[in-house]
């Protein structure tokens, strides 16, 4: 699923100049939309990539476009930059090809996991329209389309799971998990911000849409988490001991377990 990851070589720093943010703990300084960040480089790459956090911008490290970027600036645009082309017109069509680039990699997820024929068929619909003009992007009913696939994913999220334990949008905000058993358990939409999960077993669990946002998962099992993606992993909080499904990476920024003497 290469083409659904970033590839910042072949983007034109969208995220970084498209994309309003405010200062907060997650950002050092205030952005408008359209505006580039004051860290954007002349050839697109940040010139702070490798010290975000350390430099006020935690907020960066936890967004994903799911590759996105570079099918705006390489295949929408035909590889013309935003410092030239329809400037607002791309600034515009980025946000909506992200989400249909999030739609494609739960798509891609639950086929891996469950193939079925119906997956593969919204797939490439998606992917379609992924692909088309602006014009076209722009006029898209993307929560319509959202709603289409959404069945599909709980289709596929439910021949998976033997669990009926359903947590869907509950309020578990700082909630004490520790050691948890959440086995197949139903997680979508779960509010699970700053909740301790230190040792809690989510194996097979549906995490779509749960904000992890500082909860604790060190030495947590979530390598076979259904739909769990890269960013909900960058905005926990882990460390060595916390099982990750292969294809994502463990942060840098997670803590290493203190060294036995």
């Amino acid at each position: 699923m290469d083409e659904l990851k970033g590839d910042c070589a072949n983007c034109f720093g969208l995220c970084c100049v498209a994309l309003p943010f405010a200062r907060s703990a997650d950002f050092a300084a205030t952005k408008d939309a359209g505006t580039p960040c004051r860290n954007l480089l002349a050839d697109h790459r940040c010139g702070i990539h490798s010290k975000l956090r350390q430099s006020g911008y935690s907020g960066c490290t936890v967004y994903d476009c799911f590759g996105a970027g570079q099918r705006v600036s390489q295949t929408v645009f035909g590889g013309t930059d935003w410092r030239v082309a329809q400037r607002q017109k791309m600034f515009d069509v980025f946000p909506v090809v992200r989400q249909l680039h999030e739609l494609l990699f739960y798509l891609a997820e639950a086929q891996r996991l469950d193939p079925h024929d119906d997956l593969q068929a919204s797939y490439d619909e998606v992917d379609r329209l992924a692909s088309a003009d602006p014009d076209t992007i722009l006029a898209l009913d993307v929560a319509e389309i959202r709603a289409k696939v959404n069945v599909l994913l709980a289709r596929t999220s439910e021949r998976l799971r033997s669990s009926a334990k359903s947590y869907r949008g509950a309020d578990l905000i700082g909630a004490r998990l520790r050691n948890k058993k959440l086995v197949d358990a139903d997680l979508r939409g779960a509010y699970l911000i700053g909740a301790d999960l230190t040792g809690a077993d989510l194996s097979g669990a549906d995490v779509i849409g749960a904000d992890l946002r500082g909860a604790d998962v060190s030495g947590a099992d979530l390598s076979t988490c259904l739909f769990l993606t890269q960013p909900q992993i960058n905005s926990a909080r882990g460390n060595a001991r916390t099982k990750l499904p292969a294809a994502l990476t463990r942060p840098a920024h997670w803590s290493q377990p203190a060294k036995r003497r």
